[in-house]
């Protein structure tokens, strides 16, 4: 299937890649049918882009990369709608809100978006652990990760051997770019 986006453009979606979010996302009920754009920038952020409304799009980011101690925990009812055995089977993504000032860029700790994709499920989850907020301003933290694998990923180069980065961080780019802002 085409679809034409406010955000991307044009771009082609196969069945495969189709997300189905059975009750939506909050404040977006209406909205169930999205896929994952991966913008192909030097930034480490995925795009939820909607098919039921294809000038919404929802910037998100795997929380563990700028908070390595999150966690999430489903009810059995949470894993059964999400058709998953534990949570270790799914991918963990945070809604960002990305202002003008990317400093001020917040992450909603608290309801998280959890896909099963394999079976190309999602639902957004509210956690009840009162550790997690809405707007997590997540900004420095991030920056401090990235510096951290770039100086891991320099001492690698200089020694060469063997500091390994989890498989997600393997690609971060030397700067992060964001809304272009170098981090």
């Amino acid at each position: 299937m085409i679809i034409k986006t406010g955000r991307f453009g044009q771009l082609t979606v196969g069945d495969d890649e189709r997300i189905r979010i059975p009750q939506g996302i909050l404040g977006f009920p209406e909205l169930q049918n999205y896929f994952l754009v991966d913008p192909a920038d030097d930034t480490l952020i995925l795009w939820l882009q909607s098919i039921d409304r294809p000038e919404v799009a929802f910037p998100l980011l795997e929380p563990k990369i700028f908070r390595p101690d999150y966690a999430v925990r489903l009810s059995s009812m949470e894993l059964r709608e999400l058709q998953l055995e534990s949570i270790n089977q799914s991918a963990v993504f945070s809604v960002l809100t990305i202002p003008d000032d990317v400093t001020q860029m917040t992450a909603n700790l608290k309801a998280p978006l959890v896909i099963n994709l394999k079976r190309q499920v999602a639902k957004q989850v509210v956690l009840q652990e009162n550790e997690y907020g809405i707007k997590h301003t997540m900004f420095k933290e991030l920056r401090t990760h990235l510096m951290t694998i770039n100086a891991q990923r320099g001492a690698r180069d200089d020694a060469g051997a063997g500091i390994s980065a989890p498989v997600a961080l393997k690609n971060i780019p030397p700067s992060l770019t964001v809304k272009g802002l170098e981090l």
